[in-house]
């Protein structure tokens, strides 16, 4: 008893300043330790589930898709005993499970088997949602690009949506001036692989969400803001890996100061990545600046293991000529860029892409 004494007495001298003992500390933290540890495993639980619940559901639609596709087979009418059948389905299985058997999702579940004959080729983290999106696509290999990109970046389905419909797909084979068969297939079957600071790059990036007046003139004040604005949409457009640290960050020269216009960090690369805007089409004097920068980053900001900057310089025109003479020769990593305010038209930049491949002598 004497000694029990004492210890209560011993810890009732050492209480802290909000009133707690050191042992009363001890135990919230204790308590606080286990109820993240519990938090962690009832979250983890959570995203297991509703990733085993939306494989399940796939495995569903594609198994009622394949169940319509092998009665369409056994028809010898196929086109008016599709519809029909379609239309008496949708009714008796709304009347008998509810919601989710409309005429259109359940053509989407036949369209759903036809275009993936494999079920285990389906990615549990990809929605229903997404796999409607995809379906809208019927180049094989631009829908396999899609899907892959959507898995790899973690896409919304609204991300998904937007990146389709700013054909993506196109922009990045004219950016890396694709020019055989196979590099069109290596894109389309493995995404958007990121090896080296050019495959970051687009062309054009397209800036329909900032909802700029096309026909106007844009001060590049004005694009820097409303990008800063919209950066969680910007940083979508530029792609995986980019993080925000901040608009006109200074540097100083010989005691004048230089502004740059954004400055992101990626972390794929673990490099800074500087960028010029320019409401004109590109200059040797814009060149000229950024590759400043890109030095200055990497002989004062750069830490140990960061690798070196990349600057981009996003302007409104750049004429393969000027941008070769403009860019060449400089040690750094810059790219030239255009940008537009609108969705690209899809049906131009595919003639594009083709005009490239022909050029190569691709068919």
């Amino acid at each position: 008893m004497k000694i029990l004494t004492f210890f209560v007495g011993d810890l009732a001298g050492y209480e802290t300043e909000r009133g707690r003992t050191d042992l009363e500390v001890k135990t919230v933290n204790e308590i606080s330790a286990i109820i993240q540890e519990i938090r962690s495993v009832l979250e983890q639980s959570r995203r297991n589930t509703v990733q085993q619940v939306n494989c399940e559901l796939l495995n569903t639609y594609w198994n009622i898709g394949r169940i319509i596709c092998e009665y369409e087979q056994s028809v010898p009418e196929r086109a008016d005993y599709g519809k029909r059948t379609l239309k008496e389905l949708s009714s008796e299985l709304t009347k008998e499970f509810g919601k989710g058997f409309s005429r259109s999702n359940l053509q989407n579940m036949r369209l759903f088997y036809l275009s993936y004959k494999k079920c285990q080729t389906l990615s549990g983290k990809l929605s229903w949602s997404h796999y409607c999106e995809l379906l809208s696509i019927s180049d094989e290999d631009k829908r396999s690009f899609y899907e892959k990109e959507a898995v790899n970046a973690g896409w919304s389905v609204r991300e998904l949506k937007r990146h389709i419909e700013s054909s993506l797909f196109e922009r990045l084979l004219l950016s890396r001036r694709i020019a055989d068969k196979e590099q069109v297939l290596t894109l389309a079957r493995r995404g958007n692989e990121i090896t080296e600071p050019s495959d970051i790059i687009r062309d054009p990036y397209v800036f329909e969400f900032l909802g700029l007046p096309e026909d106007k003139p844009v001060m590049e004040s004005d694009l820097e803001r409303t990008l800063v604005q919209q950066i969680e949409t910007f940083l979508l457009e530029l792609g995986r890996g980019f993080m925000f640290v901040g608009s006109q960050q200074r540097i100083t020269i010989n005691n004048t100061h230089y502004y740059v216009d954004m400055v992101f960090y990626n972390k794929i690369f673990r490099a800074y990545v500087l960028v010029e805007l320019k409401t004109a089409k590109l200059t040797p004097e814009a060149a000229g600046q950024i590759n400043m920068y890109l030095n200055y980053y990497a002989a004062e900001v750069n830490d140990a293991d960061d690798n070196p900057p990349i600057g981009i310089i996003l302007c409104t025109d750049k004429e393969s000529i000027s941008a070769e003479y403009a860019l060449g020769g400089l040690s750094n990593n810059i790219f030239a860029s255009k940008y537009v305010l609108y969705m690209p038209d899809k049906d131009q930049l595919i003639a594009k892409v083709e005009a490239v491949l022909q050029k190569w002598h691709f068919e």
